[in-house]
Formats: structure tokens, C-alpha cells, sequence
């Protein structure tokens, strides 16, 4: 594929995924083609069936919560500094986060659209494996002592990520970034019987 033609690509992505963070996961090719600042025809030039270039639009937005967060750690061998990193990363700053906006407009819709379910379970099922990766390893080198199954406390830490992620969209007044990342940190530093020191921004 061509650079102008992946740019154009990642343009049109980009623009798909605006429009459903704005509009739902039912949003219409005239919104997609007006975010993009293109017509409804050329935006059908390139993906004819709208519906692929919503799915293509939804997976590239979840890249960020699985294929990014585990380059973030490629590079770190202290377990510790791996879970840190990854719960630190799994939360929006605020909720003006255009990527989390699209997976709650997803949730919604993933009742009624058996191709969002799948999309949304495949990286819920990614992310568990990833923690559950950091805990063994951590286990295994004797840096943490679990407090459970590694793959129980996984599933729990994606749950809180999910949940607190949730609230920071919703603009809850007392639970920010920081906060639900220190809240999260504080079951992990449980389950982990490690204090997982974190480092500041």
C-alpha cells in the first residue's frame, strides 16, 4: 500500500471514529463523510460497505489499549514497572478522550451488533492476557506474591479500568485521572503484595 494511500486510510479512520464518538455506533455515511471533509461518494470510493469501515475504524481504536500498551513495556524487565505502566496507560486523561468515547458508544451498541461484541470481547480477552503475562512473570521471579489466580486478578484490573474509565468519561466530580489510577493501583498493590511505586507525571 502506497503512503498517500495509507494516509488517506488512516484519514478516513480517524474520521469514522470521530463521527461515532459523536454520534453512536449507528452513525450514518453523511456523518462520517462530513467529519471527513469529503462526500458521501468518495468516502464510498474507498470503502463501499460502510459497515467494514466502521469495523476497521473500531479495531484501530482499540490498537491503543493493547498493540500500544504492550510496546510501552516492550522495553522494561522489572515486573513491577511493567504492571505500573500498563494500569497507568489503561485510563483516559479526561473526558475528552476521543478513543474512550468510542468504546462506550460500542458497549452500548454491542447488545445489537454481534461484530462490535465480537470486536469488544477479543480485547477485553487481549487485555486480561496481557496483565496476566506481567503477574505471572512477576510470580515466577518471586517480585510478586499473588493473592489469587493470576488470571482472576487480570480480569479484575480490566474490569476496574473499564469501570473507572467509564467514570472519567462521564465527568464524575470526584474521581479523575489520577485518582482512578491510584485506585486502581491499590487493588493491584493487594494483589500483588508489592507496593508498585509510581511514577509521576
Amino acid at each position: 500500500m502506497s503512503s498517500t494511500r495509507s494516509a488517506r486510510r488512516a484519514g478516513l479512520l480517524a474520521a469514522a471514529q470521530r463521527a461515532m464518538a459523536e454520534h453512536g455506533a449507528g452513525v450514518r455515511l453523511n456523518q462520517v463523510a462530513e467529519e471527513a471533509g469529503l462526500t458521501s461518494g468518495a468516502i464510498l470510493y474507498h470503502y463501499p460497505d460502510l459497515q467494514e469501515l466502521l469495523v476497521d475504524a473500531n479495531r484501530a481504536g482499540m490498537e491503543r489499549f493493547y498493540d500500544e500498551r504492550l510496546a510501552a513495556i516492550e522495553g522494561l524487565t522489572d515486573p513491577a514497572r511493567r504492571l505500573v505502566v500498563t494500569i497507568t496507560s489503561g485510563l483516559p486523561e479526561d473526558a475528552a478522550d476521543e478513543e474512550v468515547r468510542l468504546l462506550c458508544a460500542l458497549g452500548g451498541e454491542a447488545a445489537r451488533n454481534t461484530v462490535y461484541a465480537v470486536l469488544l470481547t477479543a480485547l477485553y480477552d487481549r487485555q486480561v492476557a496481557m496483565y496476566q503475562g506481567i503477574l505471572d512473570a512477576g510470580a515466577a521471579q518471586g517480585v510478586f506474591t499473588l493473592a489469587g489466580e493470576s488470571v482472576v486478578i487480570a480480569r479484575n484490573l480490566v474490569a476496574l479500568e473499564d469501570a473507572y474509565g467509564y467514570r472519567i468519561m462521564a465527568r464524575h466530580p470526584t474521581l479523575d485521572y489520577d485518582t482512578c489510577v491510584e485506585l486502581t493501583l491499590a487493588y493491584a498493590r493487594l494483589a500483588t503484595d508489592h507496593p508498585l511505586p509510581r511514577e509521576h507525571r
